[in-house]
């Protein structure tokens, strides 16, 4: 794991804001907003997260059955906040063997989703067919949220996009079959209002999906 932060978008090295910028500058990306090294999942952790959000923490809630939380990540520095949030959680998957589900809130331009989904450019964009009707509905923090399907991500997860709180919500789940899960009309909690509740949550070992490709 890598204890340093890095680039949303690509995952290189970013420099500190220093004497000629204010803002993490990446080589190829420029400015951006540094994601934060990753660490085993705890409740502790994901406390840490949730407390300096600007945006959701989305989870589902409860977690489908054997489901464990695997993971958390966000993109933000102390100065101006959690400005993208992942979370990870794994378990069986719908036609068997092993599940896991990435959901990620971000501003816009921020480029994390796009990381984990794989494909070019900070935010869905042409991607998403908005016009076509959803392909996938969750209840996100109480109300009915419609995804798109993502055109364009490699074939071995399946990645589902929209708008949540006036902010990007992705779902990446992996291996594509696993996508099915979207399909239940998930229940989508903001950790950031789940109160005590989360000292109840089942931390399994950390997912390797939430370091990135």
């Amino acid at each position: 794991m890598r204890g340093e932060p890095s680039c949303p978008k690509c995952g290189g090295r970013v420099r500190a804001p220093g004497l000629f910028s204010d803002s993490w500058q990446c080589a190829v990306h420029g400015a951006v907003h540094p994601l934060q090294p990753v660490v085993p999942p705890s409740v502790e952790a994901l406390e840490v997260v949730v407390h300096r959000a600007r945006v959701p923490v989305w989870m589902p809630w409860p977690l489908p059955v054997g489901w464990l939380f695997t993971g958390v990540a966000a993109a933000g520095d102390d100065r101006s906040g959690g400005r993208a949030t992942a979370v990870a959680c794994s378990g069986p998957g719908p036609l068997g063997g092993p599940g896991e589900l990435l959901l990620i809130a971000e501003e816009l331009g921020v480029g994390l989703g796009s990381r984990y989904a794989g494909i070019d450019g900070p935010d869905p964009g042409s991607a998403i067919d908005v016009s076509s009707p959803p392909h996938a509905k969750v209840v996100a923090g109480g109300r009915p949220t419609p995804l798109w399907h993502v055109n364009g991500a490699p074939e071995d997860r399946a990645v589902f996009a929209g708008e949540a709180r006036g902010l990007w919500l992705w779902a990446v789940a992996w291996p594509e079959q696993s996508g099915l899960l979207m399909y239940d009309e998930l229940v989508l909690t903001d950790l950031r209002e789940a109160g005590a509740e989360v000292d109840m949550l089942p931390c399994g070992a950390l997912s390797p999906r939430i370091l990135g490709p």
